[in-house]
């Protein structure tokens, strides 16, 4: 076989050739941004529904922002948590369009249902648009594997909680995933913003969703701009399920089964503070929700404490109730008081570099959790890691706060005869509110009487006794009080009591207003002992039994005796 030369305009040619290939690869992976119109529909969208929070320009600059925590997202940095592709990597189309539509579960960011796929679609065109990272083809997302779920078993469960402290989960996330690691009060993401480690015990919480698919998602991609890592290179499937099937363990529910009512459970033993959770072994848990207080002055949009777990028991002379719930950490020093005065800057105030936050506040300032919220640049997730899983460096040590935990049990000073209760706020000039506070940096709680936030005043009658332990990032909390006590109302077998509740976290520096409140519930006393209703039952259905008895002889021998007559009046006949 012979070679001819190529002569100059076949290479010409044949570079033209190359060029063309390699352009039209080039194009082939540009990021998919939409056309002109969908764009604008995804502009009238956002303008209507977006920017109020995110800002106009995308920065996360809305007329809302210096409220919201976590903060919204600043879509010009074109980076963003819950993604299905590598750590540092921008999302695909679909992530997108997959959290417009579900929303970011106990922040600001609500779901979407009903803007349809195309909305959905389009909103996230113009979204891509803010950042220019997403018109570079550099940058085009490549999804990571994600395998298929295993069945969980016991097995894995075990492997997962091995891997769960050798991976370094622990530091941030505690023993029991309460978000109570000894690094947890000092994160802070790649803005300088301090964030929560997420509660692991509380699933429901979690910002890209509480699935098994979900949560190993997370483990492998991580969320970029905090310390938390993408496992999918350091972990293998089998591993990252491992740990997913531990996490999903810690919850124990796939949701948090809120109630509107609280039993209180006779027992026959006098009610002994020493004995403290132990007193409450066999009475009923409820879990109330708690909401920031955003209608007065001294406002708290997004407290730490997201629900608290009730439960009551009374014995012949007194009434107790313990109050449970999670907090990253123990704030027993400084003070704290239910009419403690807040400055307006204060609640206006969001959150900036860290050093900005620790001077401030005497502590980083919490904003978000891990699995919510903010994101970080490519490549400075990595930077974040080194620091956090170095086994070198020892977790800084936190300024203590100067306001301390506290929380309070709120009944109405009076049960009113109708449906009117107090307002839910310290209650009002014409219905006031009874309130058991515990300062957790005291031994024992006071007693206050509400009027409402601008008066409130102590009416300690010493009724009032309780203890308080913290564990893993629980805080456990016992009022007792006299069932008839020297103010309040009295508590009586088979009667229900408005009651609510307040948590303040002293790390966020709350007091008075600034904190976290429940709505009006209910307190049922169950009476001593419980009728059963299996011996009415019995007993009405043995005497319907009895009457029906009676009933069908009666017919019977009326019936026997008339055909009896009957008979003996009909003439002989003869054969």
């Amino acid at each position: 076989m012979t070679f001819r030369p190529i002569g100059p305009r076949a290479v010409a040619v044949l570079i033209a050739s190359l060029c063309a290939a390699t352009t039209g690869s080039v194009r082939a992976a540009a990021q998919d941004l939409g056309t002109e119109a969908q764009r604008e529909s995804g502009k009238r969208l956002y303008l209507k529904y977006c920017s109020q929070c995110h800002g106009e320009q995308g920065d996360g600059e809305g007329h809302a922002t210096s409220h919201l925590y976590p903060r919204p997202r600043d879509f010009t940095t074109g980076k963003y948590k819950v993604r299905t592709t590598p750590t540092g990597s921008l999302p695909t189309h679909q992530d997108l369009v997959n959290i417009i539509r579900r929303g970011m579960p106990y922040t600001s960011m609500p779901a979407w249902p009903n803007l349809s796929d195309r909305q959905l679609s389009d909103l996230a065109y113009y979204i891509k648009g803010f950042s220019p990272d997403f018109a570079n083809p550099e940058y085009v997302p490549e999804a990571v594997p994600l395998p298929g779920a295993p069945r969980a078993s016991d097995e894995s469960v075990e492997l997962g909680r091995k891997l769960y402290v050798e991976s370094g989960c622990v530091r941030c996330h505690g023993t029991l995933g309460r978000g109570d690691g000894p690094s947890a009060p000092t994160l802070i993401d790649d803005w300088g913003h301090a964030i929560r480690a997420a509660d692991l015990s509380q699933s429901w919480t979690f910002r890209g969703g509480s699935s098994r698919e979900d949560i190993f998602r997370t483990m492998s991609t991580g969320f970029n701009g905090t310390p938390m890592p993408g496992f999918v290179d350091a972990l293998t499937p089998e591993q990252r399920w491992a740990i997913t099937d531990f996490i999903v363990s810690l919850s124990g529910s796939s949701g948090p089964g809120y109630t509107n009512l609280v039993v209180a459970r006779h027992v026959q033993d006098p009610i002994d503070l020493e004995r403290g959770v132990a007193n409450f072994e066999f009475a009923p848990v409820a879990r109330f929700p708690i909401v920031g207080q955003v209608m007065e002055p001294g406002r708290e949009f997004h407290p730490s404490a997201t629900s608290v777990m009730v439960q009551a028991i009374y014995d012949s002379q007194s009434i107790a109730l313990l109050v449970r719930w999670h907090d990253m950490s123990a704030q027993t020093t400084g003070n704290a008081g239910p009419s403690l005065p807040v400055p307006p800057e204060e609640e206006e105030w969001a959150p900036g570099a860290a050093g900005a936050a620790a001077d401030e506040s005497g502590g980083a300032s919490p904003e978000e959790s891990l699995w919510g919220e903010e994101e970080a640049a490519p490549g400075a997730a990595g930077q974040a890691e080194e620091s956090i899983w170095d086994e070198e460096d020892a977790a800084p040590a936190v300024p203590a706060s100067e306001f301390s935990d506290a929380v309070a049990i709120q009944l109405p000073s009076q049960l009113a005869t109708g449906p009117r209760k107090p307002y839910f706020i310290f209650g009002d000039a014409q219905n006031s509110v009874d309130l058991w506070f515990f300062d957790l940096a005291r031994a024992d709680p006071l007693q206050f009487t509400g009027k409402g936030s601008a008066d409130i005043a102590l009416n300690d009658t010493g009724d009032i006794t309780g203890v308080a332990s913290y564990d893993e990032g629980e805080w456990a909390v016992i009022f007792k009080r006299p069932l008839r006590g020297a103010s309040g109302v009295s508590f009586s077998p088979g009667g229900f009591v408005p009651i609510a509740f307040s948590v303040w976290d002293g790390f966020s520096r709350e007091r008075g207003n600034r904190r976290g409140l429940s709505l009006w519930y209910s307190l049922y006393v169950e009476p001593a002992v419980v009728p059963s209703a299996v011996g009415p039952m019995i007993t009405t259905a043995l005497v319907i039994l009895a009457i029906e008895l009676v009933v069908i002889g009666w017919v019977r021998r009326r019936y026997g005796a008339h055909a009896g007559r009957e008979q003996s009046q009909q003439p002989a006949t003869s054969v």
